[in-house]
């Protein structure tokens, strides 16, 4: 059983690596090398049914996001050895150690829960997406998000995105995003979204201060451009997302609505529902796009992991027609976009 949690630590450092913490890469190498069972937390990590890995539970990323939580509250012997301090690997462990040992009770609640982001980098591939649809039918957009999280990248229109010297999004942003733009730039076509809402299983509520916690421990401790997006993007966010299944509440949403523009989507969020879920979501869709008419179009747009490397695919479906567009890929955390989308005539 430790064997399982072992590899689970070492392949998400790998990937935290990969995604540019070295801090994370790390904190996972050491807490696979040296947790040891013994203590009711740590008998618990090591006896976690199921997949513990970054495909299943991540058990890893839970218990990383709990350390991060107690030092963002104020936890002094973390914030001693935690960004920006720089300590060797044996200051590091004593302290994380003893806050396993110390700060169990707490660290077990945090645990209960799944790790909840809401990565606010990938907004830069919804602001290419809108003004590329704005290009082709210029209509005002309502916007359905599935796996919401908090709801930020509800506000995508709030923000502003440079590209190589260009802008597009907001023309007075509450944050910038600067990913590294490949490919062709999405037109400039101005878009107005009309109504925004979002679902998810588990939303943050940034209202509370318990929810905004969860939601900044889960961003990696060294990469302080991602709180400080975070940050701005809490101070323009809406309402938080309605708690529920994504696709019965998108059941009752599809209708269409002359002279706007519907946009369906998620960013690596599809991926994770049910396959049955899937099935009936994609029928819904389908469904609702053939009702789709010219005044009253439909868009389904997923930043998704599929069978190709790197990154995600940006697919992007359009009715009427069931027109199918591959917009390029993203890495899964925004950091850079390779723009695919091609010159397609609106129907």
């Amino acid at each position: 059983m430790s064997s399982r949690l072992r590899d689970a630590f070492r392949e998400q450092g790998e990937s935290c690596a990969a995604l540019g913490s070295p801090f994370m890469a790390r904190l996972m190498t050491l807490l696979g090398a040296r947790l040891q069972p013994g203590t009711p937390l740590s008998d618990r990590l090591f006896a976690w049914p199921g997949d513990v890995g970054p495909r299943g539970a991540s058990v890893p990323l839970r218990l990383a996001g709990a350390l991060h939580a107690l030092r963002l509250s104020g936890h002094g012997e973390l914030t001693a050895v935690y960004p920006p301090a720089t300590v060797d690997d044996e200051t590091l462990w004593r302290a994380i150690e003893r806050a396993l040992a110390t700060e169990a009770q707490t660290i077990g609640r945090f645990i209960d829960s799944p790790p909840q982001t809401n990565e606010v980098r990938r907004a830069a591939v919804l602001v290419a997406l809108a003004h590329w649809l704005a290009a082709r039918a210029p209509l005002p957009i309502r916007l359905l998000e599935l796996g919401a999280s908090a709801g930020l990248n509800l506000s995508f229109d709030r923000f502003g995105v440079e590209l190589g010297g260009h802008r597009r999004g907001a023309e007075a942003p509450a944050l910038i995003l600067r990913p590294d733009w490949r490919g062709t730039l999405p037109p400039a076509s101005p878009f107005t979204v009309v109504a925004r809402q979002g679902v998810d299983l588990a939303p943050i509520d940034i209202g509370q201060a318990g929810d905004r916690l969860r939601l900044r421990a889960y961003l990696w401790p060294d990469q302080t451009e991602r709180l400080a997006l975070t940050d701005a993007a809490i101070s323009v966010a809406g309402p938080p997302p309605a708690r529920g299944d994504a696709i019965d509440w998108l059941s009752g949403r599809l209708a269409p609505a002359r002279g706007t523009l519907l946009l369906v989507y998620s960013t690596v969020a599809w991926q994770y529902f049910p396959v049955p879920s899937q099935s009936r979501g994609r029928a819904l869709i389908e469904a609702a796009g053939a009702a789709a008419t010219a005044d009253a179009p439909l868009a389904w747009f997923g930043m998704e992991a599929d069978d190709a490397t790197p990154g995600a695919g940006l697919a992007l479906r359009l009715w009427p027609g069931d027109l199918r567009i591959d917009l390029g890929r993203a890495d899964f955390h925004g950091r850079w976009v390779d723009w695919r989308a091609p010159e397609v005539s609106w129907p």
